[in-house]
This record gives C-alpha cells, structure tokens and sequence, in this order.
C-alpha cells in the first residue's frame, strides 16, 4: 500500500497574493457546490469561486501568476470543516497560507494536505501587505525547518507549528505515508515481541 508522494516542503521564496478579508470560511474559499467530488484534480479552477466574478479580485490579477503564497486577515478558514478547502488552495498552486489567525479545523486539514498555514502577529502581517502593495514583485521567505517568516531581505519572524504536522510537511509525506515509511521498523518491534 503506498500513499500519494507530495513536494516536500522545506524554505520557499515566492511572490505571494493579498486577499486583505478577516473571516474568509470553506464556503467561500470552495463554495459547496463543487463538494460533490472525492477527487482533488480541478478544485483549484474554483478556488473562491463566487468572489472571482469581482473584478480585480486579487487572484486573477496579472501580477498573482505563480504566487505559491496567499496573505490574508484573521480568522482564516472558519466555518465548516471541509477538505475541499485546502485540496482548492493547493490545486491553485498556493504552499503556505499566511495570516493573523486560523480557524482551528482548517489548520489541521491544510496540515494534512501539504498545506502550510502560517499565523503573524499584526506588525508583521502590515508589513507584508504594505510591501507587496509598493512592489508587486515582491516576495516572501518560509523556512519551515529553522520556522521562520519573513520579506526577503528583511527580518525573519518565528511561527509555531505542531512537531509532527512539520515532520510529514519537510518529508513530503501524509499521516499514512509517515506510518508506512516506518513499517520495517514496526514489523521488527512485533516480530520480536513474539
């Protein structure tokens, strides 16, 4: 039995998308009527489906392509607890969400999916929108082994992260995939207890 290989992942240096909105829930980051599906390929084409009619939404600006990382406000991710979201988030091309705040179940789905969610505090977060704002070439620095954040060329801010959500994140591994990697180790442990 083997599980889906993921991008391990380790520092990232990207241009990143500001989407400047406190309380964005799963239904507006994947509106329910595409949760008909158990497949991730295509969810990204309806990434913030119902907001993409806007015009100037953020990401369908020119400058978002090839953005790998999205700031928004607080609260991130609130709502109902849907994988779809990050499955979205990932299949737009996004690795790591950064903002003030996150809701809980979100950050523990995004964790599963290869998705790294990022919380700063508020001096950070304005720095990050005011220079993206003034250049939008300008980009940003995750070190999730050293757990640091920042513009480059700036300083570097540390963020918290559960031990073993970052152990499968640098390994490009999921929750299965980290317990099979293991199984000599496991089938040696049962072989001896007997």
């Amino acid at each position: 039995m083997s599980t889906p290989e993921r991008e391990p992942f380790t520092t990232l240096t990207a241009t990143y998308v500001v989407l400047p909105v406190d309380d964005v829930d799963t239904d507006q980051i994947i509106p329910a009527r595409f949760l008909k599906t158990t497949d991730k390929q295509g969810l990204g084409a309806s990434l913030f489906a119902d907001w993409r009619e806007r015009p100037d939404f953020p990401l369908d600006r020119p400058d978002a392509a090839g953005a790998r990382v999205l700031l928004a406000g607080a609260n991130f991710g609130c709502g109902s607890s849907r994988e779809h979201a990050p499955w979205a988030l990932v299949g737009w091309g996004l690795r790591a969400i950064v903002a003030l705040s996150f809701a809980d179940i979100f950050r523990q789905n995004a964790l599963k999916n290869g998705l790294l969610p990022v919380a700063v505090d508020a001096a950070l977060h304005r720095q990050l929108v005011e220079a993206r704002l003034a250049d939008p070439s300008a980009r940003i620095h995750v070190d999730l082994p050293g757990q640091t954040v920042g513009l480059v060329g700036g300083p570097r801010v540390a963020f918290d992260i559960d031990p073993f959500a970052k152990e499968c994140l640098v390994h490009g591994v999921d929750e299965l995939g980290y317990l099979l990697a293991r199984l000599p180790d496991i089938e040696r442990h049962e072989h001896a207890a007997h």
